[in-house]
């Protein structure tokens, strides 16, 4: 039988690294609805994701100049 407020395993068997960095929220709405989010991440992976949102940015700013050269 299963238990229906049981924790994801990853969060309590996954090692924690040094530098980790833990985030926790707790979000209601209303009486009856209730949204819990947790998120583990590093220095290094919070770096690499912003380098690829700025290369998708800069990719994504490129094209749309481009196409406007183009309709002209």
């Amino acid at each position: 039988m299963t238990d229906a407020n049981a924790r994801p395993a990853i969060f309590d068997a996954a090692p924690a690294h040094p530098e980790e960095i833990r985030s926790e929220f707790e979000l209601r709405v209303g009486k009856s609805i209730t949204l819990e989010g947790k998120a583990r991440i590093t220095p290094a992976g919070l770096v690499c994701s912003g380098l690829a949102v700025a290369l998708m940015g800069f990719g994504l700013g490129y094209l749309a100049r481009s196409t406007g050269r183009r309709a002209r």
